[in-house]
């Protein structure tokens, strides 16, 4: 009877916290928690950067961090206890050395550190791998796992864009490398120099550090303009419909599992 409590109460804890084993929309209440938590601990960490903040407030801080890395514990503690219910784990310590996992670990651990005060600049950086943890919780891991496969179904036309990219990067960094180099040497004296601003143009940033001052010059750069808008929009239609789909077919899977389920139990 003891047995069979903790099995329930396991499998319980386990629809909670893994979202392949819950077929609930949405969030479950425990994950939802867990995302308020690394959110308030993602901007603990991001503030705690800021000298002004952190000089005289050292204490609230350190205790943040013992409290998020207790609730981050308990979390971890309850995943291991529970991986099993997932019919694709076999054994705990497929789980405990699975990448996920190791993340949970390395946020715990970093976060006692930070408390005991062994935190350099490095280990307060590594704070922000809650951000990696965001996204195994509900349905954030299905989006995931939809960007994924909507980026590897458009594999093959997504290189096309990239290929074509560079090659207009190359073909307006030496256009102006010939047309500014001899005008503005500091800025587009090379190839390479003249990279950083057609970079900066093909992706339509414009931080106007560097320009072109030539008619010529500016010519070139109204036609990089341009082209720059259309290398941006090809791969985003490619993703949004790849990622469109990928999405039905998840919906589409969602859906079916309970039928499935239910005529293997028969």
């Amino acid at each position: 009877m003891a047995e069979r409590r903790t099995a329930t109460l396991r499998h319980r804890l386990a629809c909670q916290l893994d979202p392949a084993l819950n077929r609930q929309d949405g969030l479950t209440p425990l994950n939802a928690f867990i995302t308020l938590v690394i959110i308030i601990g993602i901007v603990m960490a991001v503030l705690q950067t800021e000298p002004k903040l952190y000089q005289g407030h050292q204490h609230w801080f350190r205790f943040s961090e013992l409290l998020f890395g207790s609730l981050f514990l308990l979390e971890y503690l309850a995943r291991v206890w529970t991986c099993i219910e997932n019919d694709s784990i076999k054994h705990r310590w497929q789980y405990v050395f699975s990448f996920l996992a190791l993340a949970d670990l390395a946020a715990v651990l970093v976060a006692f550190s930070v408390y005991l005060g062994n935190g350099g600049i490095l280990l307060r950086l590594l704070l922000l791998i809650r951000i990696i943890r965001l996204a195994r919780l509900g349905r954030f891991s299905i989006a995931l796992d939809c960007i994924i496969e909507a980026v590897r179904s458009r594999g093959y036309e997504l290189l096309i864009s990239a290929i074509f990219a560079g090659i207009l990067l190359l073909a307006s960094s030496t256009l102006l490398y010939l047309v500014e180099g001899p005008h503005q040497p500091e800025a587009f004296g090379s190839i390479l120099r003249s990279a950083w601003w057609a970079i900066a143009t093909l992706t339509t940033v414009g931080y106007g550090d560097v320009y072109p001052i030539t008619s010529l010059g500016r010519f070139c750069a109204g036609l990089t303009a341009i082209t720059g808008v259309c290398i941006i929009a090809v791969p985003t239609g490619i993703l949004a419909s790849a990622f469109s789909d990928a999405i039905s077919v998840a919906k589409e899977r969602h859906r079916k599992l309970p039928k499935i389920l239910e005529r293997e139990k028969d």
